[in-house]
């Protein structure tokens, strides 16, 4: 679905002219990155930005983790430099690690930790002091800026550019604030690849699209789902395919709520019986458990899924029956080259 809401919409006219100056401030502030007059800081290795033009969630965090979960194949040590979105750790920079909570760490870095225990993850809104503190300390041989595309007081060696399917029909080029993206379609000649998060179908649907919009930056363009493989439970870390006709109940707190939804269903074979929908990164207390609790005996429900985001917190709570799902990260054939993106990553990995 487009995010460009009805009201902005309706107000285009009285916004399209603060949007266009937003758009020129961005592009301003880049210029004056590139000509030297603020100052970037490099890291002596390889410095990857995996990033978003809009406002919300395109995937990243998955996508940070493959590159993760790739570096540790290949015994390279990986820093993942991120702001820690709601974190109040108590220091800065803050290494995150698999004891950390996630008011320490925020939810997707604690999320990164405990999944790639042998990763880097560092926490810090001054993404430069966090590499210069890291590099220090550990030595990494690459680092990977989370919703890194506008953060230029660090240099890097490539961008990942993700986009939603959106981004290339109702919201192209809708600059704060008459539309979610950040930054004016221009911005795009910094992406060394665009990601798409829409399955193979859709993205065939979408060339024409990326030809038209797209074609221009030079850039191959690669399409990528997730795909759910099973359920893990939390406190027993028992697995499952699924089970059978029995009810579930629904619970997220991410910025695409109907995306979870169609995953269960896709997993599960049938909807929960009730879905209960948080904003983004919310923060579970022991009273939202409880009525999650509630919510579920009412429907009976035994058992209750959430994100792993939504796990991270609200697993330090009595999750008897919580469970989460696993999923494989998966990649179609690209546009503009032959390679898929893992084939492309190994070949330009050598070249950084």
């Amino acid at each position: 679905m487009p995010t460009v809401t009805p009201l902005q919409r309706k107000l285009f006219p009285l916004l399209y002219l603060p949007s266009r100056l937003y758009a020129m401030a961005m592009r301003l502030r880049r210029q004056w990155y590139e000509s030297g007059a603020l100052i970037s800081y490099r890291p002596d290795r390889p410095t990857i930005s995996i990033g978003n033009i809009c406002w919300g969630g395109t995937g990243k965090t998955p996508l940070t983790e493959w590159i993760v979960q790739w570096a540790l194949s290949e015994e390279l040590t990986p820093a993942v430099l991120t702001r820690g979105y709601k974190a109040s750790p108590p220091e800065l920079p803050y290494l995150v690690h698999e004891q950390s909570t996630a008011d320490e760490a925020g939810d997707e870095p604690l999320l990164l930790a405990r999944s790639c225990p042998e990763a880097l993850i560092v926490v810090d809104p001054k993404r430069a002091r966090a590499a210069r503190w890291i590099g220090d300390r550990s030595k990494p041989d690459l680092y990977l800026l989370d919703d890194g595309f506008q953060h230029l007081g660090i240099d890097r060696h490539l961008d990942l550019v993700l986009l939603r399917p959106q981004d290339l029909t109702d919201d192209w080029n809708r600059v704060i604030p008459a539309g979610p993206w950040r930054e004016g379609e221009e911005a795009l000649s910094r992406a060394a690849a665009f990601l798409i998060k829409a399955p193979l179908d859709e993205f065939r649907a979408l060339e024409p699209f990326c030809k038209e919009l797209l074609g221009r930056f030079k850039a191959p363009v690669f399409p990528f789902t997730f795909s759910p493989k099973g359920l893990t439970r939390l406190d027993r870390h028992e697995s499952a395919r699924g089970f059978g006709d029995e009810p579930y109940l629904l619970v997220s707190g991410v910025g695409e709520h109907e995306q979870v939804r169609l995953t269960a269903e896709k997993l599960l074979g049938h909807p929960p019986v009730k879905h209960l929908r948080y904003d983004d990164h919310y923060s579970y207390q022991e009273d939202d458990w409880t009525f999650i609790r509630h919510q579920a005996d009412r429907m009976n429900a035994e058992r209750v899924i959430c994100t792993g985001k939504d796990a991270v917190k609200l697993s330090r709570f009595k999750t008897h029956n919580l469970w989460t799902f696993d999923h494989t990260l998966d990649f179609g054939p690209g546009l503009f080259t032959s390679h898929s993106f893992p084939d492309w990553w190994r070949a330009t990995w050598p070249l950084l």
